[in-house]
């Protein structure tokens, strides 16, 4: 695949997959750059729209009994039942056998990374990934980060890497690609966006 046609080809509920690393609460604690409950309510709307489309979720945490505690509650009431939670050792989280393996086993070429911190937790593994031949993407929103250098310096060397940045709803409703269909109503109350409400009175009021 082109750089060209990588950038330009169309997210799609077949051809992606949403990895989302170490939103913990020890790292969450540390967040600066969004507000915490913000990033809370992106991740886990991101998680719940990803599950109605049917795109495959690979969730990992790191040092999860120890230093950087369990994965936020919101994210855990918000994935799948029966989904997997990857504990490991490793900064990158591409360097983990079962959590690369987890994402080979998805067969999607498109990969939606979120993390706790930006730049190590969703960058990492999003350059490894770019540099492994998949489509790299991730939801700035739904990731955070300790400073506003942090962001900065993510945000640019991401540019760099060839990673595509994106924002959770976007990328969401990409995949959805039409308002027609029949979860189009849950993805969109998954998604959760606060104006989608006033839309929704507006389109009843012309109804009435």
């Amino acid at each position: 695949m082109s750089e060209r046609s990588k950038y330009l080809e169309s997210v799609t509920r077949d051809n992606a997959a949403v990895v989302l690393v170490d939103h913990q609460v020890g790292l969450l604690s540390g967040v600066r750059d969004i507000p915490v409950a913000e990033l809370k309510h992106n991740v886990a709307a991101l998680a719940r729209a990803a599950t109605v489309l049917g795109i495959p979720l690979v969730v990992t945490t790191t040092a999860a009994d120890s230093m950087w505690g369990p994965t936020a509650p919101e994210l855990v009431e918000a994935l799948p039942a029966g989904q997997k939670i990857i504990d490991r050792g490793s900064v990158n989280a591409w360097h983990d056998d079962r959590v690369r393996e987890a994402i080979e086993a998805t067969g999607r070429q498109k990969l939606i990374f979120a993390g706790v911190s930006l730049e190590v937790c969703a960058a990492l593994p999003a350059y490894a990934a770019t540099g492994a031949g998949y489509d790299a993407y991730v939801a700035l929103d739904a990731s955070g980060t300790f400073s506003r250098a942090k962001r900065e310096a993510g945000l640019a060397r991401m540019q760099q890497a060839g990673v595509i940045v994106s924002d959770y709803a976007t990328l969401m409703v990409e995949a959805l690609g039409d308002n027609g269909v029949a979860e189009a109503g849950a993805v969109y109350g998954a998604l959760d966006m606060p104006f989608a409400v006033l839309v929704g009175q507006m389109s009843a009021a012309y109804q009435s």
